[in-house]
């Protein structure tokens, strides 16, 4: 069967850096096949000259055995080609009807275009299961449901190789295994699905072919059902992984961090924190478990200043936090640093080169110039925490957006981490992030717990949750519904707390 996709010998280079260098692989009509590699691999830059977002140097690309060179988005879109990114293109202001009609909106006359795109949504739905609310506003959806827009906005437009940019970063695990069956569903009537990410585990749970990419070049294809998730790493990053040793035998020391009944509201004024009391130790990583969108990411926000608090105490080494002077600057002044949940939305400037991203937050220091920033400066400190955190490409002056997801994330990292702080906030620390960058954050994380620092971990991930805390809180509704030592507990017993059994009941 001639293959549905075929890469040539594709390169790119950008300056000196080439990333991707002759690569070539397969992809079979009605398959799932996955795409790993880490951070700055070359995965999101094959891809955007798959969708005709860059062109390529060298090589060539074949869709059903005949060679394509799409000019423009607009030409991959026409030829079948649909992609979803890690951090959606939705506007979510408009409806779900009205963001699956964007850019294909049938011609003038919109309410016939509306009727056309209401009728394919009910036909999708019969074919591939249960659809969304097509007059839903995007703001008001949990991020599953997005996420299936985005899938709906590439199938009605035709879509029959799909492209899913770490689909399940973002994901519960019930939105996750909802996306499996989607994937299988499409796969069955013949889609060539194209899955890249960074979770080993799932790879070979929904692939039946894995490519590996690394430094630009195809170093290894695994079929899934005679591979293991150590070979599959051990290829992305040219060793064997191993994981961060945890010596949870020391004792934390004094209450650095003491909260008691805080509340914190949304902008509308509905309770997301509802009366959640907690003491961070120094020398302690302190996990809070639970299913998104429960208050951890308003207790988070709320704690590094970035949202009021409505009622409720804060004090740091005993000293009571005057609500009226708090605020991210105040917090870091306090030795509070912080990294976000949201990296685009909340960490970075996607316009500003890399080492302006690197200083955010800190740009009055001295180090940098004061008030007459020392461009210099900037970019030395910059380079010089890229070779720590091995950011690829090691670029200061390339915009923000310009890097991987995995590596945007090493940047804020080591920006927070490198500031010494006596109380760190994380908020998904790995999220797509590769095995490498994963066991090397984790190993950072456990260093300045040893150095006496008080960390508070926030994280999607229960794994990660159990491999680096010393305890563990478990949100629900906005409240804490139980509490946990790691080495007394299991991801199940987790999950029901989380999912909101009362502590004696789990």
């Amino acid at each position: 069967m001639v293959p549905a996709l075929e890469f040539i010998g594709v390169t790119k280079r950008f300056g000196g850096v080439a990333a991707c260098n002759g690569v070539s692989f397969q992809a079979a009509q009605g398959s799932i096949h996955g795409i790993i590699g880490e951070n700055g691999a070359g995965k999101s830059t094959l891809m955007s000259i798959l969708c005709g977002a860059r062109r390529a140097d060298a090589g060539h690309i074949r869709l059903d055995g005949r060679a394509v060179n799409f000019a423009s988005p607009r030409g991959a879109i026409a030829r079948g080609i649909g992609m979803v990114h890690q951090h959606f293109m939705l506007i979510e202001a408009m409806s779900v009807l009205d963001n699956i009609m964007l850019g294909a909106e049938g011609g003038p006359l919109l309410a016939k275009g509306r009727a056309a795109a209401r009728a394919r949504l009910a036909a999708l739905e019969r074919d591939h299961g249960p659809a969304v609310d097509p007059d839903a506003i995007i703001a008001d959806l949990p991020v599953g449901l997005r996420q299936r827009v985005e899938i709906l906005k590439a199938l009605i437009r035709g879509a029959r190789i799909l492209v899913l940019d770490e689909p399940t970063a973002v994901l519960t695990p019930n939105e996750t295994a909802e996306l499996f069956k989607l994937m299988r569903r499409l796969r069955d009537g013949g889609a060539c699905i194209l899955f890249i990410t960074h979770k080993l585990g799932e790879a070979l749970d929904v692939c039946g072919r894995v490519t590996v990419m690394r430094r630009g070049g195809i170093v290894g294809e695994f079929d899934t059902a005679q591979t293991s998730a150590a070979r599959l790493a051990e290829a992305m990053i040219g060793r064997p992984v191993e994981a961060a040793a945890n010596d949870r035998i020391r004792a934390p020391g004094a209450v650095i961090l003491r909260a008691r009944d805080v509340r914190v509201s949304d902008p509308s004024g509905a309770a997301r924190v509802k009366g959640v009391s907690l003491d961070l130790r120094e020398g302690e990583i302190l996990g809070i478990a639970g299913v998104s969108g429960n208050g951890q990411s308003e207790l988070l926000e709320a704690l590094a200043g970035m949202r009021p608090i409505a009622a409720g105490t804060l004090a740091i080494n005993g000293a009571a936090i005057d609500a009226r002077a708090r605020n991210p600057r105040a917090m870091r002044a306090l030795g509070v640093m912080h990294v976000p949940e949201d990296r685009l939305k909340h960490g970075l400037v996607a316009d500003f080169p890399a080492s302006g991203s690197a200083m955010l937050g800190f740009h009055r220091e001295a180090r940098y110039g004061g008030a007459l920033l020392d461009r210099a400066a900037i970019e030395a400190d910059c380079a010089a925490k890229m070779a720590r955190w091995d950011i690829r490409p090691p670029a200061p002056n390339l915009a923000t957006r310009g890097f991987s997801g995995g590596n945007q994330q090493k940047l804020i990292l080591a920006r927070e981490i490198e500031r010494d702080p006596l109380i760190l906030l994380v908020g998904q620390p790995t999220r797509g992030v590769d095995i490498g960058a994963v066991e090397a954050a984790h190993a950072r994380l456990l260093a300045l717990r040893a150095a006496g620092k008080a960390i508070l971990l926030i994280s999607n991930e229960l794994d990660e949750i159990l491999a680096l805390s010393d305890r563990i809180l478990v949100m629900c509704g906005g409240r804490i519904t139980g509490e946990r030592s790691p080495g007394g507990t299991s991801a199940r017993e987790l999950g029901l707390l989380m999912a909101g059994a009362a502590d004696t009941a789990a």
